[in-house]
């Protein structure tokens, strides 16, 4: 049963207006990304996807990783829209988030612009920034989406929402 949607006040999205197929589209926000003590990442080279139900996934540039901080690790999935993901553990300040990273290496057409990107768990981390607001991870362990205060839901990952 599909929930309904809540009203977004001033300035906010409904995730429930993001289309299916998902639709990628660059933004101009400032992402960090911390862990075990260390900023390693900092960047504006931002690209974001959006689907129906779910917060923003935001894939960053693999050069805009700190030196060491994606190490590859084992495991794959598919995205039925993306295509075929790789994963990576995540390395900062002497601290590991297994598996806390993917990349589409061969993007499926019209994804294209993910290759050579990477998304990240926010939840392992120490703490994801979009403009210098704190995320909030996208609820359940399999979703990588960032929830922000101009979002509204609610989102795919909650109690009930596998059928969505």
């Amino acid at each position: 049963m599909r929930p309904v949607p809540e009203p977004p006040g001033p300035g906010q999205e409904s995730v429930w207006d993001y289309p299916r197929p998902p639709r990628v589209e660059p933004v101009d926000v400032r992402v960090g990304i911390n862990l075990g003590g260390e900023r390693i990442v900092d960047t504006r080279d931002v690209v974001r996807v959006l689907e129906t139900s779910h917060p923003p996934v935001y894939y960053l540039p693999v050069a805009a990783f700190a030196e060491g901080a994606l190490r590859p690790a084992s495991g794959s999935s598919f995205c039925e829209f993306k295509g075929a993901a790789r994963y990576f553990s995540v390395h900062g300040g002497g601290r590991t988030a297994e598996r806390a990273a993917w990349t589409y290496p061969s993007p499926s057409p019209g994804f294209e612009v993910l290759r050579d990107r990477v998304a990240v768990y926010a939840g392992p981390m120490d703490a994801c920034t979009v403009d210098g607001e704190r995320v909030t991870p996208q609820p359940g362990s399999f979703y990588g989406g960032w929830v922000t205060s101009n979002l509204a839901g609610p989102f795919k990952g909650v109690p009930g929402s596998m059928g969505w």
